[in-house]
């Protein structure tokens, strides 16, 4: 299994689904402690976004999409990073 963004929301799609199965629900409290590591995830990811600006980096590595999920046809990501003002 990889580490990266789409895994965390097909994990977290599947917990919906989950829960949502009238003839197997998943327990609440499994489901509350998935949702505290996602939500400490997407905290984790915003500091890492905070530092990326005060350091001026144009990315991280952190959560990246697998070169494998690109669409067929697609081999890799060029970002650009716009210039301005900074605050």
């Amino acid at each position: 299994m990889s580490n990266n963004i789409t895994s965390v929301r097909q994990h977290l799609l599947d917990t919906l689904a989950d829960l949502r199965n009238t003839k197997r629900p998943m327990e609440v409290d499994r489901a509350r402690a998935i949702a505290d590591v996602a939500r400490v995830l997407v905290d984790t990811a915003k500091v890492e976004v905070e530092y990326i600006k005060a350091t001026d980096m144009s990315a991280s590595g952190f959560l990246q999409p697998d070169e494998q999920d690109l669409p067929p046809g697609i081999v890799s990501i060029r970002q650009h990073r716009l210039g301005g003002a900074k605050s």
